[in-house]
């Protein structure tokens, strides 16, 4: 049951952890493990923000290695060049790390960079690139890098309908990984981190911060109670909060400039020929941005859009102009599809929290701590641009500066990466029929043991029933009546919690759920 927020009041902490996406998550669990008092909290429910409208890829870093215009932008910008080393680096170290951790969170697939004649990158540029990778990142893990020839290219699945056909050079082929899901590995992460000790807390607001005596004293807000507070305290704050952070800096009351410069990934959901099932595309659209085709769950997604966004940060969708845009690009790159908004299962759209830097008009994309005394806030950091795969690599660094400013109150403990499977249930039924995997004793289980408040934290969030063709919609009703004994529910809250989660699957992912949504069938298939 959810503890009363006045347990919470006049306790003290270490560090307290602002935001619990993979990154707050990851920092609570690597804190704790290092033995710090930990106090983690969020003003939605975990992983609810940008972690869970992520591109939910495991990429090799391939798009940092792009110089831009020219090869001849890293000669101009050693500095530019430096950065884009290190963190293709951190991606391929990271990539290592969670496919050997937690293999149940990835998934592998034959990744295809397709390279035309004119075109932007050519063939001895991408192989350039692609070894460079090979050498940044550990031999366990290997990129499986090949080149295809046009001939051949011609007669693999989902690759056979790229355009230009007799304008191919080669295609690149390498093993590229998506995590399974980012939801599921923001919740790993704070279950271990409270087995080592730390309190986490969901739909709690930091609502005021104020600086008293050398510590800060934080005001957190109960979300689900109007008027309910706790006043707390910790020495040090990490203001891990993502598209939030500016509103979270805001609460101490003193004028702070913005560090977040957002822009808005949308994508889209179809379902493509059963052969194309193991296969993506990673290409560079028509706006000069990486464009993919990834492989999920027998369907495949479109994405990413890159615009700025300023809007509301709770209330970010795929608009009618994003979901066109990626239906025009997704057809430019596989005109064979004949793509339309009839075929579309579902879309989402989440906002990267990038750093505001004049410098980057659309955001600076290399992961950065601010300290924040320089703005009258003394012992507050802020983490900028922390992508999901480099989450473990961020909660390490946040834990290192911490270790500088602050001895630990307790021992030390070994944090681990395993991922926290619900228990086998062979007398459960599956909840869907188009997704076996999820069964209706995980529900029971998240329900009692992982912080859910809602049917939509665990169908959402908790067991991924929302990232299948039918999203659960029709099974929402069997769904809240397997949970509603763990959470107590009435009959009145349990019919309640159904409508909500379908109302939130048609508001945030668009979904059709009013008619059957067919299979794309290619010309020439």
């Amino acid at each position: 049951m959810r503890q009363d927020i006045s347990a919470l009041n006049g306790r003290s902490f270490d560090v307290a952890v602002i935001g619990a996406g993979v990154n707050g998550a990851s920092a609570a669990q690597h804190l704790a493990g290092a033995g710090y008092n930990v106090l983690l909290v969020d003003k939605g429910d975990y992983g609810s923000g940008s972690s869970s409208r992520s591109s939910r890829l495991l990429h090799c870093g391939l798009r940092y290695l792009a110089p831009g215009d020219s090869m001849w932008e890293f000669a101009r910008s050693p500095n530019k060049l430096r950065v884009a080393l290190r963190m293709a680096s951190q991606a391929m170290q990271c990539r290592a790390q969670m496919i050997e951790t937690a293999p149940a969170r990835t998934k592998k697939a034959n990744f295809c960079f397709p390279v035309y004649a004119g075109g932007r990158y050519s063939a001895w540029q991408m192989s350039l690139a692609f070894r460079l990778l090979e050498k940044l990142g550990p031999e366990a893990v290997p990129l499986g890098y090949r080149r295809l020839q046009p001939q051949e290219a011609g007669r693999t699945p989902l690759i056979r309908w790229l355009r230009d056909q007799d304008k191919l050079e080669a295609v690149a082929m390498f093993d590229e990984y998506s995590l399974e899901w980012p939801e599921r590995i923001c919740m790993d992460a704070i279950l271990d981190a409270e087995r080592l000790g730390a309190v986490a807390r969901n739909y709690t607001a930091a609502a005021a911060m104020k600086r008293e005596g050398g510590t800060w004293t934080i005001t957190i807000a109960d979300q689900f109670k109007p008027g309910a507070t706790a006043k707390v305290n910790a020495k040090i704050v990490l203001n891990t909060a993502g598209i939030w952070i500016d509103r979270v800096n805001a609460t101490s009351g003193g004028k702070v400039k913005n560090y977040i410069n957002g822009t808005k990934g949308a994508h889209i959901m179809v379902r493509l020929p059963p052969d194309c099932a193991d296969y993506g595309i990673a290409t560079i659209g028509r706006d000069n941005e990486p464009f993919y085709c990834f492989p999920w769950r027998g369907m495949h997604y479109f994405g990413p859009t890159e615009t700025l966004y300023d809007g509301d940060p709770d209330n970010v969708h795929a608009t009618d102009d994003d979901i066109d845009w990626l239906i025009g690009e997704a057809n430019h790159m596989l005109p064979a599809l004949n793509l339309k908004r009839e075929h579309v299962l579902f879309s989402w759209a989440g906002v990267r929290p990038l750093g505001a830097d004049p410098n980057f008009p659309k955001g600076k994309r290399s992961r950065e701590v601010h300290d924040m005394s320089g703005e009258g806030m003394p012992g507050v950091y802020a983490m900028t641009a922390g992508p999901i795969m480099t989450h473990r690599s961020a909660g390490r660094e946040l834990t290192e500066l911490v270790a500088g400013k602050l001895k630990p109150s307790r021992v030390p403990q070994s944090v681990s990466y395993a991922a926290r499977d619900f228990p086998e249930n062979q007398n459960s039924p599956p909840l869907l029929e188009d997704y076996p995997a999820i069964k209706l004793s995980d529900l029971e289980f998240a329900a009692r043991h992982e912080h859910a408040t809602s049917l939509a934290d665990i169908m959402l969030r908790r067991v991924g029933a929302v990232w299948t063709p039918s999203m659960g919609h029709a099974e929402a009703e069997m769904a809240a009546k397997a949970a509603a004994g763990a959470m107590g529910w009435s009959p009145e809250r349990t019919a309640g919690e159904i409508k909500a989660y379908r109302g939130e699957i048609e508001r945030v992912y668009r979904a059709r759920v009013d008619r059957p949504v067919p299979a794309v069938q290619p010309r020439g298939s």
